[in-house]
């Protein structure tokens, strides 16, 4: 895997129109795309389609969860896509039904612990005990257990979870700012050279690409940073 392969550029963007600007100007530097609900329910899976048509990775973080047979099916017309990676909440039941769905494809599913704009205070608003390091560590067992692909896990977190999951599940992180970029609404981030040390393995940059005057060079600039880190 090369450091390109492993920059998920999230297009989170209103029309399949600015996407596919984007795209274009990112050019050879980007072959790896995340598309979520905003692009996806505004014609994002045909254009993934086009994307895998075009040798471009596809990441769908639809973040499904629901009962057992609607995520089993829900997934095996995801597999048909041709997408590398499709998330859905660490729920035990709707991991296994992913996982099921996904038999016999190419598909990976990811597992979202606690989505990184989450911290202690508001798992307790959301009725939860403990604190998010606990939370997300119990998840990433019981997703191992579930035979999932890989973890969505803060940069923070990364190597705790390497030490509880084996080396051939893939963690990866959102969250990701390079030095000097903002925040925004994540609460749980990391710089890319720091993430690929603590051993993500997958990178998802939004704004600080998306967002930027020169796409195609702030992806160069995080390709080369992560290209010089230590995993």
């Amino acid at each position: 895997m090369t450091a390109r392969d492993r920059l998920i550029v999230a297009l989170d963007l209103s029309s399949v129109e600015a996407a596919q600007a984007l795209v274009t100007r990112c050019g050879d530097a980007v072959s790896f795309y995340k598309i979520g609900y905003q692009l996806g329910f505004a014609g994002g899976l045909s254009f993934a389609r086009k994307l895998i048509g075009e040798g471009k990775q596809v990441f769908l973080d639809f973040k499904l969860h629901d009962i057992g047979n609607t995520i089993e099916k829900g997934t095996e017309s995801i597999a048909k896509l041709g997408a590398t990676f499709l998330t859905v909440h660490a729920y035990p039941q709707t991991m296994k039904a992913a996982v099921a769905g996904r038999r016999g494809s190419s598909l990976k599913i990811l597992a979202v612990t606690v989505l990184t704009s989450y911290d202690d205070n508001d798992l307790a608003t959301a009725g939860y005990r403990g604190t998010v390091t606990d939370l997300v560590a119990t998840r990433a067992r019981q997703a191992a257990d579930a035979g999932i692909d890989g973890i969505v896990c803060s940069a923070e977190e990364a190597a705790a979870l390497r030490r509880i999951v084996s080396p051939s599940m893939a963690l990866v992180t959102p969250g990701i700012r390079p030095a000097g970029a903002a925040t925004g609404d994540q609460k749980r981030i990391m710089t890319p050279a720091k993430a690929i040390a603590a051993g993500a393995d997958y990178l998802v940059v939004g704004r600080p690409i998306t967002e930027a005057a020169d796409p195609k060079t702030a992806a160069e600039a995080i390709v080369a940073e992560i290209a010089t880190a230590k995993s």
